[in-house]
């Protein structure tokens, strides 16, 4: 018997929380709380459980740490992904809220070595900086600005920042330019075609 599995979904299934082991959680908490991320909560029930949340700036996903939350062992959490617009606004803005920041590093494709500096093409998805938290839980910085092909839904384009939607504009602004150009003279509708191109590169679809 064959199954038929419908591409369409009546639930969505979102992914909220990352759960990060550490050894001390107010250690932890300051570490998170200095790097600028949102205190969502911090629940205490007697003296075996402890939940603190927070959420990286723009993050529609959060972490949690504590106690009576996970038994992997401090530290072993590694290659959590955080995707910034500018990896070097992103990397300095690290470093100056006290933690240690690798430098930037790009791949010329999936699986190759690391080469030092940012990707020299300024590709979407090629460069890198690393920085971990005081138990050695690993973060991982990736620079995109357009989406691959089918990753976001075009009837559903969101921007999770200011700063986000602000660099949106500006490499609109310079695509429109290029456009004028060719057109020759202004474009009058230049609102429509900075939305369309908006929402065409963060679903992958521009050129």
């Amino acid at each position: 018997m064959t199954t038929v599995i419908s591409s369409e979904r009546a639930v969505d299934f979102k992914l909220e929380v990352v759960v990060i082991p550490v050894s001390d959680i107010d250690r932890s908490k300051r570490f998170y709380s200095d790097l600028g991320w949102r205190l969502d909560a911090d629940f205490v029930v007697g003296d075996t459980f402890r939940g603190v949340q927070f959420t990286p700036p723009g993050s529609p996903a959060s972490i949690h740490f504590g106690k009576g939350i996970t038994s992997a062992a401090p530290g072993s959490a590694s290659g959590m992904y955080l995707v910034v617009p500018d990896i070097e606004a992103a990397r300095a803005d690290l470093i100056g809220r006290g933690a240690e920041v690798s430098e930037i590093f790009h791949r010329a494709g999936p699986g190759q070595p690391a080469t030092r500096g940012r990707d020299p093409e300024l590709r979407s998805y090629f460069s890198y900086a690393t920085f971990s938290d005081p138990d050695g839980n690993s973060w991982l910085l990736q620079e995109v600005t357009t989406r691959f092909p089918g990753r976001v839904d075009p009837g559903a384009t969101t921007f999770a920042s200011v700063a986000d939607l602000a660099n949106a504009f500006r490499r609109a602004e310079a695509a429109h330019g290029e456009y004028e150009k060719q057109l020759g003279h202004r474009d009058e509708d230049w609102p429509t075609w900075y939305a369309d191109h908006m929402v065409r590169e963060q679903s992958g679809a521009a050129a």
